[in-house]
């Protein structure tokens, strides 16, 4: 029913309520469903549109929401953390993943713009740079009932300047990596003691995000082909002069163990990217990288790659308990930050933004990336396994089985329809009233006929 799926979705924006004064709270909600029922470009007046506010509320109180608001999306950001916390279960330990994406952007006077590598439209040999925000993102992975696939959700964003344009406004440079490590640390005292394993490609993982991680912290990363290994220190002689060593002998690095004829390929099946167990060869030891973990003991895998021209790629852990299939899939559950981009940008209007003060970037974005995270625990709670939870009809398409974004955010848009954004009880009222019930038309086979 429709009023059970409006009050819901309110219901479930009360978490933010505690990060909130009670006027920026009303605000949030204005803004959430016009940004959620939105299907053009998205921009706060546009959010405005959608909910019919013109007129009867001026729309300088919704721009200072972002630019003059006294609310920290870190905290909004805790509150949905928890949340996923609970969803993913007490035992479960906590996945993340972080990564970096471009949102395209132009204007002189807008806050924190700069030049920007596209990894998207760059190639080896060509490097294609454009002007807009880099954000650096870390998302909770989590499994979800709708879908066999891991989904990353942001919970915690931050701007990455880069230094000619921090020099020019001198204000301190800071890296990517000194970004991540920055959210990596806030997530691990939300999440206490429970164990945590963050997955990242091979731009963060250095002695920045890696060194010094607490012991229930694992990092699964992808390594450079000719890192500098060691053997683990050897036993201390008793009663010798000096210091304790901190490495053993070096070994051979990942690149020669790949070439070396003497240690024969081995073969283990893994789930990689959501496909069916596939057959991976390759070589895998104990060995210790100094320069990015310090003296913490790493499982070290070389995959033998059949397709393209990487014949090998290398990938560790900082837990060398683990099976080699262990190591690969959690490694490879970290694409689903790549589709988290993906859908923001594409649907949510994450890089369309025009805000230029500080304040204003630096809040709008995470209030996109929240957004998406809050639709996604929603559905999962409330609305899957429900009549709300039907496909629309497309009979040339009958083999689908889980939900994408897409469908989240259609069943969101139809359940806010009726919502009075500025008077949500007497909406909920009238359709308790109504008792109206909107489902999809239900998947039937067709029968061809003639």
């Amino acid at each position: 029913m429709a009023h059970d799926g409006l009050a819901t979705l309110l219901g479930f924006l009360e978490v933010f309520r505690p990060a909130l004064t009670q006027p920026a709270f009303g605000n949030l909600v204005v803004l959430f469903a016009g940004w959620v029922r939105t299907t053009g470009p998205h921009a706060v007046t546009q959010a405005l549109v959608a909910t019919a506010v013109p007129g009867r509320r001026h729309h300088e109180a919704f721009h200072r929401f972002f630019s003059r608001g006294t609310w920290d999306p870190d905290d909004l950001g805790r509150l949905l953390f928890g949340l996923a916390l609970k969803m993913g279960g007490a035992t479960r330990a906590v996945r993340l993943a972080v990564d970096d994406t471009l949102a395209p952007k132009k204007g002189a006077h807008v806050f924190g713009i700069g030049s920007h590598l596209d990894a998207v439209r760059s190639t080896r040999l060509f490097r294609v740079f454009c002007f807009g925000h880099c954000w650096v993102m870390l998302a909770i992975l989590l499994p979800v009932p709708f879908s066999r696939r891991t989904w990353a959700l942001p919970v915690l964003f931050r701007l990455y300047r880069n230094k000619k344009e921090c020099e020019a406004k001198r204000h301190i440079y800071r890296k990517k990596t000194q970004l991540a490590r920055e959210m990596l640390d806030l997530v691990v005292q939300w999440a206490g003691e429970r164990r945590i394993e963050v997955c990242a490609d091979a731009a963060y993982c250095n002695d920045t995000v890696t060194h010094g991680l607490l012991p229930h912290v694992v990092f699964f990363g992808a390594m450079r082909p000719d890192a500098v290994l060691t053997a683990p220190p050897p036993a201390r002689v008793p009663k010798r002069a000096g210091r304790p060593r901190k490495r053993g002998r070096l070994l051979a690095k990942p690149e020669a163990r790949a070439c070396d004829q003497r240690q024969p390929w081995k073969t283990c099946k893994a789930a990689l990217y959501g496909n069916q167990k596939v057959a991976v060869r390759f070589k895998s030891y104990c060995a210790q990288w100094y320069r990015a973990c310090g003296t913490r003991l790493l499982r070290v895998v070389v995959v033998a790659v059949p397709t393209g021209s990487i014949r090998y790629r290398v990938f560790f852990s900082t837990d060398p308990t683990l099976s080699i299939a262990q190591i690969l899939q959690t490694y490879a559950e970290r694409w689903a930050i790549e589709v988290c981009f993906r859908d923001l940008k594409q649907t949510m209007g994450f890089a369309d933004s025009s805000a230029r003060k500080k304040e204003a970037v630096e809040r709008t974005a995470p209030f996109v990336g929240f957004t998406y995270t809050s639709l996604v625990l929603w559905f999962a709670q409330h609305v899957h396994g429900t009549s709300l939870d039907t496909l629309p009809l497309r009979p040339w398409y009958e083999h689908k089985q889980g939900r994408s974004f897409a469908d989240i955010l259609r069943v969101a848009q139809r359940v806010l329809v009726p919502l009075n954004v500025l008077d949500p009880r007497r909406s909920l009222a009238n359709l308790q009233e109504t008792a109206v019930i909107i489902p999809f038309p239900s998947k039937q086979r067709h029968r061809r006929t003639g």
